[in-house]
């Protein structure tokens, strides 16, 4: 199987991949920094099992990432699974290439448009998955359009939020418009996992959450069930939990957000496709 991951070069990305080298699996690994990437490659490829392939993706740019969804189509015709996990915190207010809050652009916008051009590659295996990384921080936040590009004050803790609760929005819309298709699509979060997520925290609170952290290899496990595991062949629209509580917030629940949020990005992202 073809198996796609964002972020791949680090944290829960790089235990997934390494995890899913282990059992055979081609694994390409879709990463920002190409120092980082080759590192990890010739991690995995030390293994001497599966296969191991790199692609260059910039989620906080929307054309970069268009490149990148364009290679991998050209590339390999054909995706099996597609695990959208790269993320970020952002402590201070940033901004995109393309004007939008940071955590909302490369968290969620970046890989709604990667899934969007993906979706005709996955509609080529007989049976795709997405798999969505979301995370029970969907609490903190609700979808304001006009806090998309980050007007007004900057509450990073919201504004992860919004990014974690779109990611699961994102999962929810597509379970419904896939029902029925090769193409299955589920969320989950994490945990609390130590991993560079957390690099921008100041050091005395990351001090204080490390010691409820659990490796990365707990929800790289539950990840890798949803990628390849026959007891996920036929699950869609879920969103579980790695060792956690699995409780969705009202607007995780609400469809029509969900469908609202799904055309508000088309129309983001509607030059880039």
């Amino acid at each position: 199987m073809k198996i796609l991951i964002t972020g791949a070069n680090t944290g829960i990305g790089f235990a997934t991949a390494e995890q899913l080298v282990k059992q055979g699996q081609h694994v390409i690994l879709a990463c920002r920094n190409p120092q980082k990437a080759q590192e990890a490659q010739s991690k995995l490829r030390a293994l001497d099992q599966g296969q191991v392939d790199l692609i260059s993706l910039d989620l906080n740019s929307l054309e970069l990432t268009r490149k990148a969804a364009d290679e991998i189509a050209d590339r390999y015709g054909k995706l099996d699974v597609l695990i959208n996990n790269a993320g970020l915190f952002a402590k201070t207010k940033q901004l995109t290439a393309d004007g939008f809050e940071q955590q909302f652009g490369v968290n969620y916008l970046g890989h709604f448009l990667l899934t969007q051009k993906l979706l005709p590659v996955l509609k080529q295996s007989p049976q795709a998955r997405i798999v969505h990384l979301a995370s029970i921080a969907h609490w903190a936040g609700s979808i304001k359009p006009n806090k998309f590009r980050a007007e007004g004050f900057y509450n990073p803790l919201f504004y992860y939020g919004q990014s974690k609760l779109a990611n699961l929005l994102l999962s929810n819309a597509l379970a419904e418009q896939l029902a029925g298709s090769s193409i299955t699509n589920n969320a989950l979060h994490p945990g609390g996992v130590a991993s560079d997520i957390y690099r921008d925290l100041p050091k005395p609170v990351y001090a204080a959450i490390k010691l409820g952290l659990v490796p990365t290899s707990v929800p790289a496990r539950l990840i890798t069930q949803m990628a390849i595991g026959d007891e996920w062949a036929k699950r869609n629209g879920e969103y579980v939990s790695a060792h956690m509580p699995d409780w969705k917030s009202s607007h995780a629940k609400n469809q029509q957000l969900a469908r609202d949020l799904y055309q508000q990005s088309m129309n983001l992202v509607k030059k880039f496709i």
